[in-house]
């Protein structure tokens, strides 16, 4: 695998080797027991950290990558809706393993497993704290103690998220490529066939009601630090992180391509790009008297990660923030809806 470039194509970041990323806005949960998979309120949209050089902070142009706008205590998750082949791709918060609590490394590991498995994994909802269960992913500003990175470590020092992938060995691919051929066949033929990289149906209608951009900032702007941003925890919701079925011999050794994530706070956002943030989203118990759904995935097939020792022990960021007076009312058992067993620029890469 020689090409390294990931791109934008829309709001979908594409890394090298079919992997496909977006990053979804939702509700957010109460911090206390355990709930059904919230539902997606639309994209965050992305941009280059290279396209603002004269805006962006220092820091971020020499780590390079994308960034995207959200609220304080907003809560996302990324969806790899596709993605066109096996890999392995890892997932940062503030360079901790989301999934096994581990410091971030540009190799794979399965004692602890520091990755998820695309297809195989959908989504991912938060980081792998519980047997079967995830802590949603709840934008707090660093310098709190409160994010995953300070916890884990001691220090907020990169918040962010950072994404790195790794496809399958050509022979791995050749075979799995000659699988699918072999499937597409059976499935013109008739047979039943079961898709790959199918769209994920869990988002609802994105809020409206941004207001029009203002005028771009000036070129030469003189840059400033940002109110940075990383990622703790909220509630509690029911979800696997799966285990790889394949030998990890099975992977390439070196990444195929990795990306930062810069989260920034709406203000920022217009400064930096001269565009209007996308309003907050719609309050979840407003969502749920409407009678919208809520989704639970079980896969019977699939072995669920043992949680990380670490990630466990994670605090909710209303530790740090304080309560959530938010009200919360719970769906009701029919709302919850079961769920199945093109270039752009490059994106520049940088130092982390």
């Amino acid at each position: 695998m020689t090409d390294t470039t990931v791109r934008i194509d829309g709001n979908t970041l594409r890394l090298p080797g079919g992997v496909a990323v977006r990053f979804i806005r939702t509700l957010r949960l109460p911090e206390s027991g355990t709930h059904p998979l919230p539902p997606g309120l639309g994209e965050f949209p992305i941009r280059r950290v290279a396209d603002h050089p004269d805006t962006v902070p220092q820091a971020w142009r020499a780590h390079g990558g994308v960034m995207l706008p959200v609220f304080l205590r907003e809560a996302m998750w990324l969806s790899f809706g596709g993605t066109t082949q096996p890999a392995a791709l890892q997932v940062g918060v503030g360079k901790v393993c989301a999934v096994s609590g581990k410091p971030w490394s540009d190799r794979l590991s399965r004692k602890p497993q520091n990755y998820v498995v695309l297809p195989r994994q959908p989504w991912l909802d938060g980081i792998n704290s519980g047997k079967g269960t995830v802590r949603q992913f709840v934008a707090v500003p660093l310098g709190l103690g409160a994010t995953v990175e300070g916890q884990v470590t001691g220090e907020e020092v990169w918040g962010g998220v950072q994404l790195q992938s790794f496809p399958l060995k050509e022979p791995r691919l050749a075979e799995w490529r000659e699988q699918e051929r072999r499937r597409a066949e059976s499935a013109w033929a008739g047979a039943p066939s079961g898709g790959f990289g199918a769209a994920i149906p869990m988002a609802a209608p994105a809020p409206q009601g941004a207001g029009p951009a203002p005028a771009a900032a000036p070129a030469g702007l003189r840059s400033r630090a940002a109110a940075a941003m990383g990622l703790g925890v909220g509630g509690s919701m029911r979800q696997e992180v799966y285990e790889d079925d394949r030998p990890l011999s099975d992977w390439e050794d070196r990444p195929g391509g990795r990306v930062f994530v810069h989260l920034v706070t709406p203000p920022e956002w217009r400064r930096i790009t001269g565009e209007a943030p996308p309003p907050s989203p719609v309050d979840r118990a407003a969502y749920t008297r409407a009678g919208l759904p809520w989704f639970d995935y079980y896969d019977q097939d699939a072995e669920d990660l043992a949680p990380a020792d670490t990630l466990e022990a994670v605090k909710p960021v209303g530790d740090w923030l304080g309560d959530d007076h938010e009200p919360w009312q719970a769906p009701t058992p029919g709302q919850v809806k079961p769920l199945k067993d093109a270039p752009g620029k490059p994106v520049q890469d940088g130092d982390w």
